[in-house]
């Protein structure tokens, strides 16, 4: 059945810095910081949450359908190679009133990044309502313009449309509050360790307590894999996979999401789609850019 993607189209200026931000940046000037990196290595791809977990989706053969806005500058081009790739854009919109989603990152040699991000139409996204379909299996709300994030969650719910929520670089836009509102119409919540403590700090839950309020809860890791809850008090941890290369890591968490969301409408244990997810993400680094790996089903 459907999966419908809630979140950010986008297209990503990807640069190469072959250095360390960490060699770059001094900590006792952070208050008058000032710095230039040189990238011998740039190139533009196709991008945002919404279509990378899309395209992974489709890789796993699974039926993906976003529901997210694009600008008035090469917007037909994303179009055009969605539907190339067999996804099913029929809620797409378009603006004239802005550029497409934008963003500019900067890698170094430890595979730390740096990103700059301009949203666009992504703004406007709220203005695409969840649309009125019986077919929908599962949902992520992933991320996406504020506005966009909170009223599609509600409809979602509103709904009956079981959905994960993805927060991901998004959250620092919600209070505690508001977070504590997405959690309680979630299914599931997944968030790489990072976003976990933030979530932790903003609506004074420990992960114990978020996950007693949802299905299930999982916690990436970068490479050493990902800590779950399947249900309440129900913590492990697993495994990661190791990569034959470890190239770009633009785009490893929106693979793994497409493996969860896969594993989610099969019916699948929460454990097994965290398998996957870490098998995708494995693949997914191997290679540039957030859409140019394949997977051998």
């Amino acid at each position: 059945m459907p999966i419908l993607v809630c979140g950010s189209l986008a297209f990503d200026t990807i640069m190469t810095f072959e250095g360390r931000f960490a060699e770059q940046i001094l900590p006792s000037q952070l208050h008058i910081l000032n710095v230039s990196f040189l990238v011998p290595g740039l190139r533009r791809e196709y991008g945002g949450c919404a279509g990378n977990i899309a395209y992974g989706l489709r890789q796993l053969g699974a039926q993906a359908v976003p529901l997210a806005m694009l600008g008035n500058d090469d917007g037909q081009e994303y179009l055009d190679r969605m539907r190339a790739l067999g996804v099913d854009v029929s809620h797409v919109s378009t603006t004239t009133e802005s550029y497409t989603a934008q963003a500019m990152i900067m890698t170094d040699r430890d595979n730390n990044q740096i990103t700059a991000f301009h949203p666009g139409a992504m703004s406007m996204a709220h203005d695409n309502p969840v649309p009125q379909r019986k077919d929908i299996a599962v949902a992520i709300i992933s991320p996406d313009g504020r506005d966009a994030m909170l009223t599609h969650a509600r409809q979602l719910h509103d709904a009956g449309v079981p959905f994960v929520f993805d927060p991901g670089q998004g959250l620092p836009m919600f209070n505690g509050e508001e977070l504590r509102q997405f959690i309680a119409l979630a299914s599931w919540v997944t968030l790489n360790d990072y976003e976990a403590q933030m979530l932790c700090e903003r609506t004074g839950l420990t992960l114990d307590e978020i996950a007693a309020q949802v299905r299930g809860l999982i916690v990436t890791l970068g490479a050493q894999g990902c800590d779950v809850w399947d249900g309440p008090a129900k913590k492990e941890h697993v495994a990661g996979v190791a990569a034959t290369e470890v190239v770009d890591p633009t785009g490893c968490g929106d693979a793994f999401r497409a493996a969860l969301l896969h594993g989610l409408e099969q019916g699948w244990p929460l454990r097994r789609c965290a398998e996957l997810g870490n098998r995708i993400g494995a693949v997914k680094i191997a290679s540039r850019g957030g859409q140019n790996y394949t997977m051998t089903l």
